[in-house]
């Protein structure tokens, strides 16, 4: 593990369960001091508890993300208790499987609140203590449902789709600033993402997607994350091959992936 971690404060969203969980744990390895968020508090104090750090070296700080008027004060929370955020994990997101035909406008709206706005309004609450440190990084975790749209999904491809825009225009602004920003897409990693999943009322769904169910180990990924951020990538892919295949072909043949979309349903 590269030692880019080590000592800094670190915050993660999601960091209940799944890859937030997993990040946190291999952060805890490479020497990091932890913030977890999230709003199950029992979850976050399994995770804190799973990290073996001293109480000193993890915060829990209890967080609904949608509440976006809390942004500023929870970040200024950790001022107070660290003195600094070094890097901010964006992992906090809620999938959709619902076609656009049955799927509430209240649904699209959730999701684009929890993957879309929270990050910004997160992002915005850190970026000023990172300005005036002059150092920082951003690891916002999309999916290559980032880059590649698929049924039953397109509130969750949409959000996604925002955050490379946002993110990339922010990587240019804070260049001169050294906050660094890399947007991770991952595949199908074996999480409950498609069992937490909104229905079209916006209900769980309450399955596993047969492809979740056989994706790449949580902790496999977290480490893939963590390698690619110490590197300073841009964007970060991570999964199997076919995952990796559909976002190559939407850019070289995206008639062709278009078509194998439209015959693949979801799994």
């Amino acid at each position: 593990m590269s030692t880019y971690f080590n000592q800094k404060v670190v915050w993660i969203t999601g960091a209940s369960s799944g890859i937030g969980e997993a990040l946190a744990l291999e952060l805890a390895k490479a020497g990091a001091t932890l913030v977890l968020s999230a709003r199950r508090v029992e979850e976050l104090e399994r995770v804190k508890q799973s990290t073996s750090l001293p109480a000193e070296r993890v915060m829990v700080l209890p967080l609904d993300v949608t509440k976006f008027e809390l942004a500023a004060e929870k970040a200024a929370e950790i001022i107070t208790r660290f003195g600094r955020i070094d890097v901010m994990v964006h992992n906090a997101g809620v999938s959709q499987r619902s076609y656009v035909r049955d799927t509430s406008l209240d649904v699209y709206q959730r999701i684009m609140d929890v993957d879309f706005f929270s990050t910004v309004a997160l992002t915005k609450a850190v970026l000023p203590y990172m300005i005036s440190q002059q150092n920082g990084h951003f690891i916002v975790i999309s999916s290559v449902a980032g880059k590649v749209g698929t049924p039953m999904r397109s509130g969750y491809n949409a959000a996604k789709h925002a955050l490379h825009g946002f993110y990339d225009s922010l990587r240019a602004e804070v260049f001169d600033d050294n906050i660094r920003v890399t947007v991770v897409c991952p595949g199908y990693i074996k999480t409950n993402v498609s069992l937490n999943a909104l229905d079209s009322q916006g209900d769980k769904y309450g399955q596993m997607d047969a492809n979740q169910a056989k994706g790449m180990p949580a902790d496999v990924c977290a480490r893939k994350i963590l390698h690619a951020a110490a590197q300073d990538q841009k964007e970060a892919f991570i999964g199997g091959l076919t995952e990796m295949a559909a976002v190559y072909l939407r850019r070289l043949w995206p008639s062709f992936l278009f078509k194998m979309v439209r015959k693949n349903t979801p799994q």
